[in-house]
């Protein structure tokens, strides 16, 4: 409850570098639940694609999972952040 577990598993990591997308996903091996807190660190060597490419790569990765206090940390703050999104305004008509 109060300490960080952690372990390491699979993962499979696509990057894709084009004119309409860059991003990166990483999709753990077995059924590994991640919840508010929780970190994941892939290792290897850095990833580079060339532009117009998509890659996969196999990884392993270190999943450290967020202790109780942390995990309830986590869930406050992130309901605070939630409603800093609730002030902005994405109407024609709204002017500052």
């Amino acid at each position: 409850m109060i300490r960080r577990r952690s372990f390491e598993t699979r993962c499979r990591v696509e990057v894709e570098h084009s004119d309409r997308f860059l991003c990166a996903h990483v999709e753990l091996e077995g059924e590994v639940a991640l919840e508010p807190g929780d970190s994941v660190r892939v290792h290897g060597q850095p990833i580079a694609v060339p532009f117009g490419e998509r890659r996969v790569f196999e990884r392993t990765a270190t999943v450290e999972r967020a202790s109780l206090a942390e995990r309830l940390w986590t869930r406050i703050a992130g309901h605070f952040e939630m409603t800093e999104l609730y002030e902005v305004s994405f109407s024609p008509g709204s002017r500052p």
